[in-house]
């Protein structure tokens, strides 16, 4: 019994000092002046147990206040009345004051990062791995030399290959803030060039100034770092023209059939694909009310709607509008044009003229790197979705008899009326295919884009310059075409911009015209050579 109560009064002693200490370094933050606060902030950061990061939260979030009455300084919490305060020691309540008897603890942009480095620093051994890849980031950021003993203790015991890869650029980061001999700050700049990162390039590049191995061994690894950025953001731009290809090609392979077969200019194409997008947005509303459980399967349950609705929206159009103006390509072009003034309109007496969001499920949701590649998932979906379209496309051409068919009215469709085939159905049943890949594509726009009446005006020229580019008619030209001009616009984009790169891609199409009328790959038959 008496070796018990000696031991506890041992630990008593020992903890009454360290409270003290504690205790001394949290008053201190209500004495110090704004200059001296970052040394303030410090010395509290390297105090054990939670209660540093406690104070040093509520002095970020501006809840840290000094009691005027003894200068004690005190966590508040607005309440009716007054404030209530809480001793950021011992965590007890210390009564309620009114608004005139404290004074806030005021702070900079230097001093919040500085808190923010020091937090990392005692986060770094938080049982939670993504805490402690969130502190070693921020000590990467700061560069406060003051945390290589809580790295270094911290990279001794790190197991999470993600976190010690983090603690391992912080150290090399807080290396080079450091007076550690110049051998080892040379190789924390290769620890740094070694990654590639641009993240890094702000940390070499305090390094780099002045004269000395360091600086020189900095500014190599910076130069290393942007040639290497170059050839990634080059990639990055593929992969963005890759990106906008799909989408292209999605708006304009069903024009390239029903344009090829029929030699209709169909001005209303856009507003079938905005058909196909307000599809899916009913289908999730549906779902959202009465099936929320089905989000994630939406979009599947919306491609046989879309597709059925805009080839029943396309079937009336070629049988009212665009069979009576057959070979009269000037007067189709003004009456597909009127109907997609009229369905637009439409739209916007049922639906509304604002935009109307389409939600992601969550298997299109978030991105992913790829080296220093940035890949979205809704992006990445669209672009095989594109390709399933385009090669299911294919098969039917190529693989059945409606296909078949198809490419004999194409190629001439006198003789194909001659040995038996019905080219009026032929025709409309491409044009209602057709039709239904538009509203196929505008489930695939609705994924990047806000669904709105307007939706389909900004594909229809570019629908209509892949077509021709790749070749009327021909669905591989309309693949190549939309994935050409796709890349070439997002190359253009960061030297010329947005606008003028459209135009260059423009002039650049009809200059190829001029050369190649056909496009890039034409169809061949005695019809098409007439």
């Amino acid at each position: 019994m008496r070796r018990l109560i000696a031991t506890l009064v041992l630990i008593v002693l020992m903890i009454v000092p360290a409270r003290a200490d504690l205790q001394s370094a949290v008053d201190a933050l209500g004495s110090a002046k704004m200059d001296a606060l970052e040394a303030v902030i410090k010395t509290l950061a390297g105090e054990p147990g939670p209660v540093p990061a406690t104070v040093l939260g509520a002095l970020a979030d501006g809840k840290l206040y000094v009691r005027k009455s003894d200068q004690k300084v005190v966590i508040v919490a607005e309440e009716a009345g007054g404030f209530a305060l809480t001793d950021p020691v011992t965590g007890a309540s210390a009564g309620t004051v009114a608004a005139g008897e404290v004074s806030k603890i005021r702070i900079n942009n230097a001093l919040r990062r500085a808190i923010k480095a020091a937090a990392g620093g005692s986060a770094l051994a938080s049982p939670d791995p993504a805490k402690r890849l969130e502190a070693a980031q921020a000590v990467l950021k700061s560069r406060d030399a003051s945390a290589l003993p809580a790295i270094d203790a911290a990279l001794a015991q790190e197991t999470d290959a993600k976190v010690k890869a983090a603690l391992q650029l912080a150290q090399a980061a807080a290396l080079l803030g450091s007076d550690r001999p110049d051998t080892e700050k040379i190789a924390a700049i290769s620890t740094l060039a070694a990654t590639g990162s641009r993240d890094v390039l702000p940390v070499l590049a305090g390094a780099a100034e002045g004269q000395g191995d360091v600086a020189l061994a900095a500014r190599t690894a910076i130069s290393g770092i942007e040639t290497s950025l170059a050839f990634w953001n080059m990639g990055q731009n593929i992969w963005f023209g890759i990106s906008l290809g799909s989408v292209l090609l999605l708006a304009a392979v069903g024009l390239a059939i029903t344009f090829g077969v029929m030699g209709v200019i169909n001005m209303a194409h856009g507003e079938l694909v905005m058909l196909g997008g307000y599809s899916t947005f009913v289908v999730q509303e549906v779902i959202r009310n009465h099936a929320p459980g089905l989000f994630d399967a939406s979009l599947f349950i919306a491609l046989p709607i879309a597709f059925l609705v805009a080839a029943m929206a396309g079937l009336v159009i070629e049988r009212l509008v665009i069979r009576p103006l057959y070979g009269r390509p000037l007067e189709t072009l003004l009456a597909t044009w009127g109907v997609s003034l009229i369905l637009q309109q439409t739209i916007r007496m049922i639906f509304g003229p604002t935009n109307r969001e389409v939600g992601n499920p969550s298997w299109a949701s978030g991105a992913f790197e790829l080296g220093q590649l940035s890949i979205t998932y809704n992006r990445l979906w669209l672009v095989i979705f594109s390709l399933i379209v385009f090669f299911a496309l294919y098969a039917v051409l190529n693989k059945t008899w409606f296909g078949l068919q198809m490419r004999a009215v194409t190629q001439n469709r006198r003789m194909a009326s001659a040995i038996g085939i019905k080219t009026p159905w032929i025709g409309a049943l491409t044009f209602a295919v057709g039709s239904g890949i538009a509203g196929i594509a505008g489930v695939g726009l609705s994924q990047i884009d806000n669904v709105s009446p307007d939706l389909g005006q900004s594909y229809s020229i570019d629908s209509f310059m892949v077509v021709v580019f790749g070749g009327v008619g021909n669905i591989w030209g309309t693949l190549v075409a939309a994935m050409t001009l796709g890349i070439i616009n997002k190359l253009l984009e960061p030297f010329a911009g947005a606008v003028l790169g459209k135009i260059l891609v423009l002039v650049f199409i009809i200059l190829f015209i001029q050369k190649r009328p056909r496009g890039l790959f034409a169809l061949k038959g005695r019809f098409v050579e007439a």
